[in-house]
């Protein structure tokens, strides 16, 4: 599913024209967005929560070269998904009888 399946799938469910879930769909990320580059989480309950992990400089191996490399420090973002969700992706895809 890309983003435009997304928009999609909110304005059925919503009963919104294409153009507004597109809007409504780019301000929640947009504010997911804004929040991360604050240094705040976002926590979506049933779903999961985003937040902002730093990661210390380390030193690193070129495979090609063996060469020792540099890796600078840096903030990256990260998901961890919530209980609902887990229980929904692991639904088992047919019935064991």
């Amino acid at each position: 599913m890309n983003k435009s399946d997304v928009i999609a799938s909110v304005a059925d469910s919503a009963g919104l024209s294409k153009a507004d879930a597109g809007r409504a769909v780019d301000g929640v990320l947009d504010a997911i967005r804004d929040s991360l580059a604050a240094g705040n989480a976002v926590r979506l309950v049933g779903f999961g929560t985003f937040r902002v992990v730093h990661r210390a400089a380390t030193m690193g191996r070129n495979p090609r070269t063996g060469e020792r490399i540099h890796i600078p420090a840096s903030n990256q973002p990260k998901f961890k998904a919530g209980k609902a969700l887990k229980a929904i992706a692991n639904l088992p895809d047919e019935p064991s009888f």
